[in-house]
């Protein structure tokens, strides 16, 4: 999650910011000289998070690695660098990096009130320019519903997929694994989609 910019920023170089982020308490992110900070997480957010990379844990075992939030990517070496929620690698440069890594084959970011329109539109927009990605997904927080976005390896174009029941999976053939949603929303108190009056009163207030 990405705070609001609330004066005008300073600029920074890529080594300044990276500097910066070597000693940084906290995360920033960089986009074409622009640094801004990246705001902490919710108690659901955070299992959230840990849960999808769970199930995505062995894929380490082909070799693969997984990182959750502290783990940088750069989009475009130079303008933009930040730390997706949930990154999946298994290219050879990758497994090997210390710090940035570029090629990674599944992105997932954790969607938040202040940044949903953000990570489903600007940043998706930027991580499906990356030629290793194969999947990038969006859970939510307010309902059990993850919307997948997947293309095969030999295509340029990408599938939408919304998931919203218990039984649905996204399938991630390249890690030899799925993120199944009752796995994702187990024993969070997050309604179903289905479910309108839990829905409703969550967002909107109880009617009367």
């Amino acid at each position: 999650m990405v705070q609001p910019q609330t004066t005008s920023p300073a600029r920074y170089t890529v080594e300044e910011y990276m500097a910066l982020e070597a000693t940084a308490d906290q995360r920033h992110e960089f986009y074409q000289g622009e640094v801004r900070a990246m705001a902490g997480a919710t108690a659901n957010h955070n299992t959230l998070v840990l849960r999808c990379a769970f199930q995505l844990l062995s894929a380490e075992t082909r070799g693969c690695r997984v990182f959750t939030e502290n783990v940088q990517l750069a989009v475009a070496d130079g303008r933009f660098y930040t730390y997706p929620d949930v990154m999946a690698t298994c290219h050879d440069e990758d497994v090997q990096a210390e710090r940035t890594m570029r090629n990674p084959v599944l992105l997932l970011e954790v969607l938040s009130p202040s940044t949903a329109d953000y990570d489903r539109v600007w940043k998706r927009f930027r991580y499906q320019q990356l030629p290793s990605l194969r999947h990038y997904l969006l859970v939510s927080q307010q309902y059990q519903a993850v919307d997948w976005y997947h293309r095969a390896t030999d295509t340029v174009d990408w599938q939408h997929q919304l998931l919203t029941m218990p039984e649905e999976a996204a399938e991630i053939p390249e890690l030899a694994t799925r993120l199944l949603l009752a796995d994702i929303y187990a024993t969070l108190n997050i309604p179903l989609v289905t479910d309108d009056n839990a829905g409703r009163e969550k967002q909107y207030g109880r009617p009367g």
